[in-house]
């Protein structure tokens, strides 16, 4: 036999390793998760929040704008910028801001581009949901809240229901069924942005918002 027969022969015949055994991932989280139910997950991922200086208030269906309200003027704020044909969005619009200027991500961002990154002052976008256990909030960037609305403005306005929040990353995903369909960039945010240079001095607000402000909606009557 010659050698080029001899390696013919050898790649008719290729020796396949058997495949590996998949982890089963479902299994496994099944018996590592915490045994929390929702008062729980709330409390741990407030705690998460706030130990990197998240702003959180409660809320309600029924005054959630009003506190956005209280808190715009006490941090003198002159614009919030909400996405289009959203329902918080037109809740938000009704209200008599006063002071405050309700602007809607309307126009391509080519026409509006110095207006939204030098005099916009807040974003408020809707968070997908939560993940307790890392203390993230997921955000599902969408034509009518595209993502330079929670990454531009110095303060980051999220609200977040509840409800929404999940044990960990693995119970958003099949919950929510993620693999059915996602946007470009499904988000996890886990604070306002910072950053610290070789001193290790911590700075805030280099790569996006430097505050991160949570209105947690609770259902109606449920605060006490």
């Amino acid at each position: 036999m010659s050698a080029r027969d001899a390696i013919l022969n050898r790649l008719r015949q290729p020796n396949v390793a058997a495949q590996p055994v998949l982890p089963d991932v479902a299994d496994w989280y099944a018996t590592h998760q915490r045994n929390e139910d929702l008062a729980q997950r709330t409390a741990r991922l407030r705690a998460a929040l706030e130990a990197v200086h998240t702003e959180i208030h409660d809320v309600t269906h029924a005054n959630w704008s009003s506190e956005l309200l209280k808190v715009a003027a006490a941090k003198g704020l002159r614009q919030v910028l909400i996405g289009t044909d959203t329902l918080h969005g037109a809740e938000l619009q009704a209200c008599d801001t006063g002071e405050l200027q309700v602007m809607s991500y309307e126009q391509p961002i080519d026409s509006w581009r110095d207006l939204l990154f030098d005099g916009v002052d807040s974003g408020l976008t809707l968070a997908r949901g939560a993940v307790a256990e890392t203390g993230s909030i997921i955000l599902w960037p969408s034509p009518n809240e595209p993502r330079l609305m929670s990454l531009v403005p110095s303060l980051h306005f999220v609200l977040l229901d509840v409800f929404t929040i999940h044990a960990d990353f693995y119970s958003a995903m099949t919950a929510e069924g993620w693999s059915k369909g996602m946007p470009t960039n499904a988000v996890l945010i886990c604070g306002p942005s910072k950053t610290a240079d070789i001193q290790q001095t911590l700075a805030y607000g280099a790569h996006g918002p430097r505050e991160l402000v949570v209105l947690l909606r609770h259902t109606d009557g449920s605060l006490s």
